[in-house]
């Protein structure tokens, strides 16, 4: 069983930017693939970012150049840096783990952008 609690959602102005956490329990994190998902109201969740165990990151288009996936394994902690924010990334955010075959979620943390 693995846990997941995210943090650091809030409210920021258009053009701001914030910095999402996510920690894992476990003693595997390393073999952890994590990934930043996104579900806006009445919209589906949609995949944001993806870092693998090698820390290759790959993202959506619509985030590309602006969020920033990263990983600390020796603090079992993944980190989503979104910069250039704007009213579109208006979203409940969600940490995933994929371990063993298996996903993994966070509860959810709000992250609103409005001036």
């Amino acid at each position: 069983q693995v846990q997941l609690v995210e943090s650091g959602g809030g409210l920021v102005r258009p053009g701001g930017s914030l910095r999402l956490s996510c920690t894992a329990s476990g003693t595997i994190f390393s073999s952890f693939v994590m990934r930043w998902y996104r579900q806006a109201p009445e919209k589906q969740r949609e995949w944001v970012a993806t870092i693998i165990t090698s820390g290759l990151p790959s993202y959506a288009g619509s985030v590309r150049g602006r969020f920033t996936i990263s990983r600390d394994n020796a603090k079992n902690t993944v980190h989503l840096q979104m910069n250039s924010l704007k009213p579109e990334d208006t979203a409940v955010y969600y940490c995933n783990a994929f371990v063993d075959g298996n996903d993994y979620w966070g509860q959810g943390t709000q992250v609103t952008v409005s001036s």
